[in-house]
């Protein structure tokens, strides 16, 4: 799918006292190893890797996690998600969001290429409110202000997939502001970049759809 827009974001459009208040909320909760694939869907968590799992996944990312599901985070973002489907021309249907990711990147963390759909809708043992759909638009709110960390800028890779075409990577310097919101169709590969001091954190939420026609 060709795009004009590979990604829509809003500077330091979340309430600081929005962003300060989920950070504190998130780091009061129990955090978790960050899992790729199908454990992320809340309700595979807490499986135990072993060693050599562990270690493979810190080949892809490393980073950690609280689930959320508070009406009063999603009643924030929602209406940006919508401004973004609609401001950006991409027009995407969806109609569920699922469970909010609160992540923290510490010194040395990071999540290494990736995008966050797969080829084949939830199956309906994920539950009815995701059964038949995918991933469509992903978001990621910046909650940390950008003095608290060094690195763990979010970057994407916005070729068209030809192969004569090298790397495009961008690294939007506005996302590091705090309250800043980037929305993306789930499809785009991107990063985020290890961080080199601080603490980044920033809330991710996976919003579905019907599969594409």
């Amino acid at each position: 799918m060709n795009l004009q827009y590979y990604y829509w974001y809003f500077k330091a459009a979340l309430p600081k006292s929005f962003c300060e208040d989920l950070i504190k909320y998130g780091n009061e909760k129990t955090d978790e190893i960050a899992l790729t694939g199908g454990f992320q869907i809340k309700g595979d968590n807490g499986k135990k890797l072993n060693e050599k799992e562990l270690k493979n996944l810190k080949e892809k990312r490393d980073s950690n996690v609280v689930w959320l599901n508070e009406k009063w985070v999603y009643r924030e973002i929602q209406p940006f998600i919508h401004a973004a489907n609609k401001n950006s021309g991409w027009n995407f249907q969806w109609d569920w969001s699922e469970s909010c990711q609160f992540t923290k990147y510490k010194e040395g963390q990071y999540y290494d290429w990736h995008c966050d759909s797969w080829d084949k809708p939830y199956d309906k043992d994920k539950g009815s409110n995701v059964a038949g759909k995918i991933r469509k638009l992903s978001v990621t709110c910046t909650l940390s202000k950008p003095e608290d960390y060094e690195g763990g800028d979010l970057e994407f890779d916005t070729r068209q997939y030809d192969p004569k075409e090298g790397p495009k990577f961008v690294t939007s310097p506005e996302l590091r502001e705090q309250g800043s919101i980037v929305v993306f169709p789930s499809f785009v590969w991107h990063r985020v970049k290890p961080v080199t001091r601080g603490i980044r954190n920033s809330i991710v939420i996976w919003n579905l759809g019907d599969p594409w026609v």
